[in-house]
Formats: structure tokens, C-alpha cells, sequence
């Protein structure tokens, strides 16, 4: 007799998804719960929930969820609308976007650092903040 697996279904933002060691995901990754990357992607992660990139995991573009615990490495645009965590072993090359951040020592972060309450966290579009070059100061000109 088969089992009705809707009984025990998990609400979306209770499930963990995992992308293992060895593994390569090339596109965009969406979920309501937590994603958990120990291998590698490709492209944007958005999570409801929590994103966690493990010592060996690698991510290349943006990341936009709730709350984030780095390890590994993230090339693009992070943006944790309530906390961020950079361990020790973590390398991102990109902005960031957050309410609260820990930092390890030995944590590489090379990029802008946006804290504090900001529109751009509740939209969870890190372009909305995007840094504007300086005007230049009156009387001076170009080429000069």
C-alpha cells in the first residue's frame, strides 16, 4: 500500500536545500526555506530563509535572503536583510548589503559595506543602492 507523502509535507521555508560537493549548478536558484551550496554555482541564489556557503563552496553572482553564513567564496553582490557571517575561511569579492554583520578573522571582504536599516534590504534589489560616482568639484574640468 502506498503511503500518502502529503501528510508530512514541511512547510517551503523549513526545507533545506543542498547542493553537495562535486556538484555544479549553472543558472539561478530560488527557494522559500534555506539553501546550503558545498559545491559550486553559477548564477543567483534567493532564498526565503538563510543561505549557507560551506568552506568549500564557491558562488558566482548575487545573493539575496534573510540571513547568511559564509565559509567559502562568493564573487557578486550579497545581501542579507537581517544578518550576515563571514568566517574565517571565507573570500567575497562584491558589495554587501546587511542589518548586522559578524567578521571573522582572517575573512577576505573586498567591496563596498552597506549596514543599518536601508530601502534596498526590504526590495532585496542590491541595485537600488548602487554606489554613484562623485560629481567633481566646482571649477575643475575634466582632462585637467
Amino acid at each position: 500500500m502506498a503511503r500518502d507523502r502529503d501528510n508530512g509535507a514541511q512547510a517551503p521555508e523549513s526545507v533545506i536545500s543542498i547542493i553537495g560537493p562535486g556538484m555544479t549548478i549553472v543558472g539561478n536558484c530560488e527557494t522559500g526555506g534555506t539553501i546550503r551550496v558545498e559545491g559550486s554555482v553559477e548564477g543567483s541564489i534567493k532564498a526565503g530563509k538563510a543561505v549557507v556557503i560551506g568552506k568549500q563552496g564557491v558562488v558566482t553572482g548575487d545573493i539575496i535572503t534573510q540571513d547568511a553564513v559564509i565559509s567559502g567564496r562568493v564573487e557578486g553582490t550579497v545581501v542579507a536583510a537581517s544578518r550576515l557571517e563571514l568566517q574565517a575561511t571565507s573570500h567575497i569579492e562584491g558589495d554587501v548589503h546587511t542589518r548586522r554583520m559578524q567578521l571573522e578573522e582572517g575573512a577576505v571582504l573586498n567591496g563596498n559595506v552597506h549596514m543599518g536599516q536601508d530601502p534596498s534590504l526590504a526590495s532585496g534589489n542590491p541595485s537600488a543602492t548602487a554606489v554613484r560616482p562623485e560629481p567633481h568639484p566646482a571649477g575643475t574640468a575634466l582632462g585637467s
